[in-house]
């Protein structure tokens, strides 16, 4: 079975906006920016065999604050500078469906069509959603930044200040028959 890491987008691997102190993805082409030593550190991880999928909400689809078709450009964007192999992307607003994080839907699906072993794999994220999506799908989970102002209802694995931190302790990892 194949081993992954699963990624969140906004504030791992590209640049979120704090107004009022809560993050904010970009909302337009010209404010999506990968964050430094992020190819570096998903190549470093592609090396080691890894699979990489992006699992994103992004709830400002269904808000109407945001145009899917810029999504899909980030994504684009994304895709030419690092080295990723799927997306995911959840749209809907509130918690009814079973794709949006904090719920393990897109980490689930991503396994059942690429064969993941989950319980070998990585979910890294820099919010309380992502380490619950991640514990949820049985993952082991990493929190890049701070710990989102002790929301965390689910102790992640590790903390670490970025993706490119991360990278010796996720190498470091056994992996489990």
């Amino acid at each position: 079975m194949v081993r992954a890491v699963f990624l969140d987008r906004d504030g791992v691997l590209n640049k979120n906006f704090v107004r009022d102190g809560v993050p904010y993805p970009p909302q337009s082409l010209s404010e999506f920016e990968v964050l430094p030593n992020v190819p570096e550190a998903l190549q470093q991880l592609k090396d080691a065999g890894f699979l990489l999928v992006v699992v994103t909400n992004q709830p400002d689809v269904a808000r109407g604050t945001q145009a899917i078709s810029v999504i899909h450009e980030m994504h684009k964007a994304l895709r030419r500078e690092v080295n990723i192999d799927e997306i995911y992307m959840c749209i809907h607003d509130g918690d009814s469906c079973e794709c949006r994080k904090p719920k393990p839907g897109m980490l689930l699906s991503a396994a059942k069509i690429h064969g993941i072993d989950l319980k070998n794999s990585f979910m890294v994220g820099d919010r309380w959603k992502d380490i619950v999506a991640g514990s949820a799908a049985d993952c082991k989970t990493v929190l890049v930044g701070s710990l989102d102002e002790g929301k965390m209802p689910t102790a992640p694995d590790a903390v670490f200040t970025d993706l490119f931190a991360s990278i010796n302790w996720i190498l470091g990892q056994p992996a489990y028959l």
